[in-house]
């Protein structure tokens, strides 16, 4: 009877280490920015994946662009993060210097080095995610933006868009009292309108393209050069409803109602992905022709031809998940990132993998050509584990000179002060 108990009891054991085994399911928490043509794409991987693994779940949540970093931000505060995520460079950099996120793991991609892992992709796009020698993301996009322009209303006020699109800043504005059309004060088409929260990508290079920069060179000191900072404030109070009223961050943005060709925007910068959300969005406009990609623009007196600061999502993973998941996020990623000719066909993403650059596919898609000219003229956005306080900063000197009586030196001084404050502290 006894040794008939024991029998019951070792296979009971047994079973339960076999329900166990095959019972297990690691769940994976996957967080990214919303973006409607990338989330079939995606969810078609999580279900080949989950094929691949089916001891694996993954669970894919959304958020807008700005709202991640907020989320994101305050899941590691609780020490509830998600398992792997993206987020934009500049918002990444302090979870790398702070080891928030872990680094690459180079086994499950099945490289042996970090110059392997270097090989595959363009040089400089992995420096934003390297800190002491180790890489902590792969990129799911590198965007830089260009002008996009709508030929017909060009045409309307006497323009001839192949030959008069704007080069130059001054360009911009002088077309654009040629293009807006108003209400009283309320702008009903704006020539130009620029994007409001990217103030490191598309703004920053105003100042940097008259000799200006964000930190010296020791990265002691921020608001280098106050000519070239007075110059770009001075330009976005021009700009906006204190001056000519060209524009301000109180509009729907630019390159939203630029897809809608609805006579509310005749231009608005964005990454070469605008292409493929032109052709979702509005199958009609795409097809007629009657838009344009052309160059960022410089300062016509500009000691410096830089384009616009390019800026990249990267995926990263959670240091404090489990190793076991963290293996498994890895493994998802690099799935993610085989396909990069799929994310650009059909998403229009740029994955800096040289296999990409060097494909038919991507020599031949329209206004590439434009965008890696621009990239070969452009730098990363600033990136310092205070950037998104920073950006904030300037985000309040560039609203404060263009909806108040705020003038360009005051913001200046002010921004200086907050800047090299922020700076200072522990």
């Amino acid at each position: 009877m006894i040794r008939n108990k024991k029998v019951v009891i070792v296979f009971i054991a047994v079973l339960c280490m076999i329900v166990g085994l095959f019972g297990k399911t690691v769940e994976l928490v996957f967080w990214t920015h919303e973006d409607p043509n990338r989330t079939p794409l995606e969810e078609a991987y999580i279900a080949e994946f989950q094929k691949m693994y089916p001891e694996v779940k993954i669970t894919r949540v959304t958020y807008p662009s700005s709202k991640l970093k907020e989320v994101v931000l305050t899941a590691f505060s609780a020490r509830k993060g998600p398992d792997l995520f993206n987020l934009g460079m500049q918002d990444s950099y302090p979870y790398i210097v702070n080891e928030r996120v872990a680094p690459v793991d180079l086994r499950v991609l099945g490289l042996e080095s970090y110059d392997d892992l270097l090989s595959i992709y363009v040089e400089g796009t992995l420096e934003p995610v390297t800190y002491e020698d180790k890489i902590y993301g792969l990129p799911l996009e590198i965007t830089n933006f260009c002008l996009y322009l709508n030929k017909k209303y060009f045409r309307e006020v006497g323009l001839d868009p192949e030959k008069d699109y704007p080069k130059t800043w001054e360009d911009i504005m002088e077309t654009s009292e040629k293009l807006v059309i108003r209400d009283g004060e309320i702008l009903l088409r704006r020539g130009f309108d620029f994007r409001y929260p990217a103030y490191f990508s598309e703004w920053l290079p105003l100042v940097e393209q008259s000799g200006g920069s964000l930190f010296s060179e020791d990265g002691k000191t921020a608001i280098i050069n106050d000519e070239a900072w007075l110059k770009a404030l001075q330009f976005m109070k021009d700009w906006g409803p204190q001056g000519k009223n060209l524009g301000s961050p109180t509009y729907q943005p630019a390159r939203n109602e630029f897809n809608r060709d609805n006579n509310s925007v005749t231009m608005c910068m964005s990454g070469l992905y605008q292409i493929d959300r032109i052709k979702t969005q509005n199958p009609e406009f795409y097809e007629s022709g009657e838009w344009m990609v052309v160059p960022f623009p410089v300062f016509e007196n500009a000691v410096n031809d830089v384009r616009c600061n390019y800026s990249g999502h990267y995926y990263m993973v959670n240091a404090e998940s489990s190793k076991e998941k963290q293996e498994y996020a890895w493994k998802f990623i690099d799935f993610m990132l085989s396909h990069p000719e799929d994310y650009f066909l059909q998403v229009g993403l740029i994955q800096p993998k040289k296999t990409l650059l060097d494909s038919e596919a991507f020599k031949n898609y329209p206004y590439a050509d434009v965008f890696m000219s621009d990239l070969a003229k452009s730098q990363p956005v600033p990136l310092h584990p205070k950037g998104p306080q920073l950006e904030t900063l300037i985000r309040e000197a560039i609203e404060d000179v263009m909806l108040t009586n705020v003038t360009a030196e005051q913001a200046l001084a002010t921004l200086k002060k907050k800047a090299n404050e922020l700076l200072q502290e522990e």
